[in-house]
């Protein structure tokens, strides 16, 4: 009965004209917020959330589910509503994360000090506050001391991916490059992509990479897989315009077009090699979503239309796949940034804005429709409960987070409201084109 009480109550306020102050994509955003923040751990050095708000051993520090993402969460909610309420708990996690930077071991982007340099100089931009400023430039200065020099180029670990490798880290050295006027960030970026090209592995005709050299199986989409590093390269070509990296780039393109499922003018990519050749993700991370990043870096760089082509194959693979109606096999109960429904719309919007074609914002908006549907009222604030993971579906879980949680979906809300009332400004993540 409540859940169904939340649905209608939604549902309703979209039938009804509203003053732009009045958003209903806002006013769940908001209750997002709150329902976030009465999960706050307070210490000594600031405010951190657990992922699971039952299980306090699930606080992290991470881009994809910790207080980095929440950060940026009650940033853009304090740019959209001048709450300053807002910011001081944007100010409070910050904190945390500059007093805790000796203590992060791991690296990458969305797993460890790439992920919280980019939180802390977005910190910066709307706070205007040094240290915030100083402490993304000392993230940046620690991925300088800990490259290993390897091949060609450089490396933190065996990893090569966009969650918590080379290619993720590279794209936040190349946004602290700008951001920090820092040219000497470049070039780490630019040994990084060097060292990539040398692990890709030669493959019908283009070249695709595997995660490290230990994992036993091949994913060949954007968060763990070739898309994500081709992205990296087509992105280290923008900044270099060195052939070397566009070549690598379109190779990796190639060899996803190869093995790309394109009937009815479609493109979906398998999830992975050997065992999971005929399960097709939609999302961010193994799905369409994201490799159509890749393709349309590639239209942006090189003015080829037929990347957009691609892009669009993407998006259609998408909409003709019977979501958000019905669940699929890649699809399942998770309305997250990651591999859900948020991710699937925002994707949709990016889209819509790049092309002007109305179809893809009508898309956007029916997945967001139904992931506010999917809302239960907690106390004053609105969580998601889902499964976080498709091979535990009885794992039933409402979180606070980014990626998984109700941080990634309150970002996709405001940005629709922001959409809505005209409003371009918004953060934008270092993996993404749009």
């Amino acid at each position: 009965m409540k859940s169904f009480l939340v649905t209608a109550i939604l549902l309703a306020s979209f039938a009804t004209p509203h003053r732009a102050s009045d958003s209903a994509y806002r006013d769940t955003a908001l209750q997002a917020a709150r329902w976030i923040r009465s999960h706050a751990i307070q210490t000594e050095q600031g405010a951190v959330w657990p992922a699971d708000p039952n299980d306090k051993k699930t606080v992290s520090t991470t881009l994809y589910s910790g207080t980095p993402g929440i950060v940026l969460f009650f940033l853009e909610a304090y740019r959209s509503t001048g709450d300053k309420s807002y910011l001081d708990d944007a100010r409070s996690g910050a904190d945390y994360l500059l007093a805790n930077l000796s203590n992060e071991k791991e690296n990458g982007l969305y797993t460890g000090i790439a992920g919280i340099g980019f939180t802390l100089q977005e910190t910066f931009k709307i706070t205007k506050e040094n240290k915030y400023k100083e402490g993304a430039l000392l993230c940046a200065e620690t991925l300088a001391d800990r490259a290993v020099k390897t091949g060609k180029g450089i490396e933190w670990s065996d990893v090569t991916d966009i969650i918590g490798g080379g290619a993720g880290t590279g794209l936040f050295l190349l946004y602290a490059a700008r951001e920090l006027r820092r040219p000497r960030l470049r070039d780490l970026a630019v040994a990084a992509a060097r060292r990539l090209i040398e692990r890709g592995r030669p493959e019908a005709g283009g070249v695709k990479w595997a995660m490290n050299s230990e994992f036993p199986r091949l994913m060949p989409n954007f968060s763990h897989g070739t898309a994500g590093i081709a992205y990296f390269l087509a992105t280290v070509y923008q900044e270099t315009k060195e052939k070397e990296f566009l070549d690598a780039a379109l190779a990796g393109a190639r060899y996803l077009k190869s093995i790309a499922a394109s009937e009815g003018d479609a493109c979906l990519i398998f999830h992975n090699e050997p065992d999971g050749k005929d399960l097709y993700y939609l999302g961010w991370c193994h799905g369409p979503v994201g490799t159509a990043r890749l393709f349309y870096r590639l239209y942006e760089t090189t003015g080829d239309r037929d990347w957009m082509n691609w892009v669009k194959k993407s998006a259609r693979a998408v909409m003709e796949s019977g979501i958000p109606e019905k669940q699929t096999p890649g699809f399942w109960n998770n309305v997250s940034q990651c591999c859900g429904s948020a991710g699937v719309a925002e994707f949709f919007l990016s889209l819509h804005e790049a092309t002007g074609e109305r179809g893809y914002l009508d898309f956007s908006k029916r997945v967001t429709a139904d992931l506010l549907s999917r809302a239960t009222r907690d106390g004053e604030g609105m969580k998601w409960i889902q499964a976080e993971h498709r091979v535990r579906p009885n794992l039933l879980v409402a979180q606070t987070g980014y990626m998984q949680g109700a941080a990634g979906i309150g970002m996709l809300l405001l940005r629709l409201d922001g959409f809505e009332r005209g409003k371009k400004e918004r953060i934008i993540l270092p993996d993404s084109p749009f």
